[in-house]
Formats: structure tokens, C-alpha cells, sequence
């Protein structure tokens, strides 16, 4: 298949699903019950199923009742079973792969990948999650050079489960060897998808940085970051690679190792360019650039719209589906900035008000049930093994397609609490927006967490990268304080008893923000795994981000 006939058969297939995935949107109860049929059809017969009584479940209500809501980590006691070599524990199809994910307790998740999952869950998901990309941007499938795909590696090194099973991220999965040869993502045929001999298991930093250094002798026109955090690194990266990457493009060299003709014109233009504009950028590298394809809600609403300058002007920033190690969640499908309709046709979803807390046993609200303007935690079941499973994500709806709820990703699950409060991270997000708009800040990036007072009275802290010169910080405090109360009433209640102190806002650099995410890089985390966090509990990385901060303000 030559790449044009390729580049079509793609838009075909994204075609398709996409009219397949709206047409699903107006009945949106009539495709959850038939994803939970097919589910309960499928894998009654399980260990599980036998366990939890599948086949005498005839519906929500009763599956409801027969299995409890499950965090991953409690279906350890099941998936140990399948690494042992087990057949027909948690699906009749024996899974071709196991996804990673960090779990709660540190270790890693297996999530069990069939290929009935792929087939019937995940790829119909994937395939129409760009059918806005190739609706707008149709000519970017039409060359193999075109998209500098930073999500998806399919050659990077994977791992293993304790059964011999291929243990990676979702971003790893190499689709040509299962057979789905059209899921092989855009950009990864690219010539930097596969890297030459000697370089090819470098870590993951080194790896970000022998792809963009071949990529930077083409007209790439789209990039594909879906961790904002990605596309927030790239322009850092740049600044920090470009002597090197000037002159390998000069020598003709990738890492050290002769691959490329020299081209020293190229890398004399590329030099010019950066000398003008004060330091490399993307655009610099590639001024036709059209499409930023990355998520762009949670903390990537303080800085991407100030990414646009590095990416360049006519760079459209478009959001990317949402989804989990986990399954799969919202596809978007219009014109608004985020988020998009539940992916009905995946998953069966279940949903938890994001003020209440998880029980095995908690009352749930049905995907058509959900009230526009709050925010639930999600629990999804699927034909890959996972049933009524609370995947820590918080979601907030925020209208509705043909009647199916449209929500976009809002934090993780998990409140600070000193002193009876209960704040999510969206809750502050949102006290920190109302404190910028008020005080005409602009803050870039920011990290939260209880502290202990120096009078023993506990209280919060922040610490705010301002864009640029950061208000007072007292001032600042002032306005957050009265915002949070606004957001959680119990932290207003415990400010006016004195049971909390006053929030300490400290002033910290941006950069701080990209310097723990290189730290995570270079340490072996792949980028698509180090995603942004309101919530930082690391007593290490707070006092990296305060060095050079100058003095606390309460």
C-alpha cells in the first residue's frame, strides 16, 4: 500500500467511526445497555463473572448489585491468577498485552488488553478521536514527515508482566503487530519513528531528543502531544538542545553517530532564525506548522494559550480524546474548547459526585443522568477485564450532544485536608483563576498542599510561577484565601474559627516546573506518563521549586 492509499484508507476509516460514534449520541441509555450486554454476554462465564453471578444479571440495577465498585489495585488477587498462566479469569480471551499505568501503593498497573478490547472498545474510540484532525487537517495523513508524533513510540523499549506478557503504555502499542495496521498512529512511520542502530534504547530524554533532531530537516505540519506537559517541554527542550542539534545537522550526525548527509545549510538557516527571535522555537524550526493536538484542560489552560507564540500565530491548538490507561472516556466532536461527548459506545460508565467519597457499595448516576456543571468521579467497566472500576479521574460536564453529556477531564481524585476542609484540585484551580483575574496576574504553572504552622495551626501553601513579574504576594494570598472560601465552605469555616491559618503563597520560577519534569524524564519516565499535578506532596520537589524563590509571604 503506497502512502497515499494508505493516507486514504485512514481518513476512511476515521470517517466511519466518527459517523458511527454521532450517530450513537442521541440515544445515549440504548448504547450504554448494549455495551453492558455485550460485556456480561462475554465474560459471564469467567472466573469473575462465576464469582459475581454474571450470568443471572439482566441489567444495570443488577449488576449494580452483583459487583462492587473497585479500585485497580483490588483486582490484584484476580490478576495475579492471570500473570500465574491462568485461562478465563477476567476475560474469555486471553489478553495480548497488558497496559502500565502508575497505581495509588507505587507499583504498576496491569491492565489486561484483548483483542476484542481493541476491537470493539478501544480502536472505534481511537479512530474517531481524530476525526476533527482529519476534518480540519486532512492533508497531514498524505505524508509519512508530516506529524512529529510526541505521544505514541511503538519502538521504545517495553516491559514485561511476571507472566512474559508485553507490559507498556497504551502509547507503545505497535497496532501493525496485532493487525491493525491503519491504528498506526500518524508520525510513526515517520523517518524518526524508528531510530538508527546504537541509539535506539536510549532513555527516554535522550529519545525525545534523537527524534526531534530528525525531524527538524522536515516540513513537519502537525504535532501530537496529547500530555499537555509535552507540548509545554518541547520549546524548553529546544532552548537547551540547540548548539547540539545545530551542529549534528551540520555533521550529519544523530547522538554522536554518522546517519545524515551534513546538511550545513539547514543548520546555518536554522541558526538566523533563532538569532532573530531571541532563541529557538518550534515555529523556527517548522514556520508551517498548522495543528497542536494535545489536552487542554486542568492545569493546561494557565499556559497553553501563551504556547501559541512558540508554536507560531496560525497554529490551531485542538483538543485531544480523553481517556485512561483505563479505557477510554470523551470524544470531541465540535467546535467548543474542551472536552468532548462520553464514549458511549466503549465503555458502560458509572458516576460518583465528586464530593462524595467512593464506596464499594455508593449509590451511582447513569451516563444520561448527569447534571451539567458538576463534577463526578468515573467508573468504567469494558470487554478488556474491568469491571466497576474507579479510575481516579474527576470529570465536569459541561453541556450535551444530542443528549449524551459532554464532560471534560477536571482533576484527580483527592482533596487536601487540614482542618475539615475538603478542596479538590479543580476547586483550587478555579480559587487561583478568580485570584489572577482579580489581582491581574498571569500564572503559568502551580503546586499545592497542607502545611503545618510555625504555631502549630495547620495551613495551606502554594507555590505560583507567575508569567511575569508575580503580584504581591500578600495581596495575592488575600484573594485566593476569600476564592477558596467561595469554593469549599468548610475552608471558610475553618479560617473564621482559626482553625486554619491564612495560605502562604510563594512565588516561584516557571522554569522550576519544566526542571522536575526533565528530572522525571531523565530518569526513565516516559513523557506521556509525567503529566502535570496540582496536588504535590513531595517535601523534595517543594524545596526545589522555593530554591531562589526569595522570602514566603502568609
Amino acid at each position: 500500500m503506497t502512502t497515499q492509499e494508505r493516507a486514504a484508507a485512514y481518513r476512511r476509516r476515521v470517517r466511519r467511526e466518527s459517523g458511527a460514534f454521532l450517530d450513537s449520541l442521541g440515544s445515549p441509555r440504548m448504547a450504554q445497555d448494549a455495551v453492558l450486554r455485550e460485556i456480561l454476554a462475554e465474560h459471564a462465564d469467567t472466573a469473575f463473572g462465576r464469582e459475581h453471578g454474571l450470568a443471572s444479571v439482566r441489567d444495570a440495577d443488577g449488576y449494580r448489585r452483583a459487583v462492587p465498585i473497585r479500585g485497580h489495585e483490588e483486582f490484584g488477587p484476580w490478576l495475579d491468577r492471570v500473570h500465574a498462566g491462568e485461562k478465563g479469569v477476567l476475560t474469555a480471551e486471553e489478553p495480548v498485552a497488558f497496559f502500565a499505568s502508575s497505581g495509588t501503593t507505587g507499583e504498576e498497573k496491569t491492565i489486561p488488553v484483548t483483542g476484542g478490547f481493541l476491537r470493539r472498545c478501544f480502536l472505534p474510540f481511537y479512530f474517531a478521536g481524530f476525526g476533527r484532525l482529519v476534518e480540519h487537517h486532512p492533508g497531514l495523513p498524505e505524508r509519512e514527515d508530516a506529524v512529529l508524533n510526541l505521544w505514541q513510540d511503538p519502538h521504545s523499549p517495553t516491559g514485561t508482566t511476571s507472566g512474559g506478557r508485553p507490559h507498556l503504555g497504551p502509547s507503545q502499542l505497535d497496532y501493525g503487530k496485532v493487525g491493525e495496521d491503519l491504528a498506526v498512529g500518524l508520525g510513526n512511520r515517520a523517518p524518526w519513528s524508528r531510530l538508527p542502530d546504537g541509539i535506539g534504547d536510549s532513555g527516554p530524554w535522550e529519545r525525545t531528543y534523537h527524534r526531534v533532531r530528525l525531524a527538524a530537516e522536515h516540513d513537519v505540519r502537525g504535532v501530537i502531544a496529547v500530555n499537555p506537559a509535552i507540548a509545554a517541554a518541547l520549546p524548553h527542550q529546544l532552548r537547551e538542545w540547540w548548539p547540539r542539534l545545530v551542529r549534528e545537522i551540520r555533521d550529519g550526525t544523530v547522538g554522536g553517530v554518522p546517519s545524515r548527509p551534513p546538511n550545513p545549510e539547514r543548520a546555518g538557516a536554522l541558526e538566523r532564525l533563532a538569532a532573530r527571535h531571541g532563541g529557538p522555537r518550534p515555529a523556527d524550526l517548522w514556520p508551517r506548522l498548522e495543528l497542536l493536538l494535545t489536552w487542554n484542560t486542568y492545569v493546561a489552560r494557565l499556559y497553553l494559550p501563551r504556547l501559541r507564540e512558540d508554536y507560531g500565530e496560525g497554529v490551531a491548538i485542538r483538543p485531544a480524546p480523553i481517556g485512561s490507561s483505563e479505557g477510554p472516556l470523551a470524544i470531541p466532536v465540535d467546535d467548543r474548547p474542551a472536552g468532548g461527548p462520553l464514549a458511549v459506545t466503549s465503555c458502560f460508565y458509572e458516576f460518583v459526585p465528586a464530593d462524595e467519597e467512593i464506596t464499594p457499595w455508593s449509590a451511582t448516576v447513569a451516563a444520561e443522568e448527569l447534571e451539567e456543571g458538576r463534577e463526578y468521579h468515573v467508573i468504567l467497566s469494558h470487554l478488556g477485564g474491568l469491571y466497576r472500576c474507579a479510575v481516579r479521574d474527576i470529570v465536569r460536564v459541561t453541556g450535551a450532544v444530542a443528549g449524551t453529556p459532554v464532560v471534560e477531564y477536571s482533576c484527580r481524585a483527592g482533596v487536601v485536608s487540614a482542618a475539615g476542609e475538603r478542596l479538590r484540585e479543580s476547586q483550587v484551580l478555579r480559587a487561583m483563576d478568580e485570584a489572577a483575574a482579580r489581582t491581574g496576574a498571569a500564572i503559568h504553572n502551580l503546586a499545592y498542599r497542607a502545611r503545618p504552622d510555625d504555631d502549630g495551626t495547620p495551613g495551606h501553601e502554594a507555590a505560583v510561577a507567575f508569567e511575569a513579574a508575580p503580584p504581591e504576594p500578600r495581596a495575592f494570598g488575600d484573594v485566593l484565601d476569600a476564592a477558596l472560601a467561595v469554593q469549599d465552605p468548610a475552608y471558610g469555616a475553618a479560617r473564621r474559627s482559626g482553625a486554619l491559618a491564612a495560605p502562604l503563597v510563594r512565588p516561584v520560577a516557571p522554569e522550576g516546573f519544566h526542571r522536575e519534569w526533565r528530572r522525571r524524564v531523565e530518569a526513565g519516565d516516559r513523557p506521556p506518563r509525567v503529566k502535570d499535578r496540582v496536588f504535590q506532596g513531595d517535601a523534595a520537589v517543594w524545596t526545589r521549586l522555593a530554591a531562589g524563590a526569595g522570602a514566603d509571604h502568609g
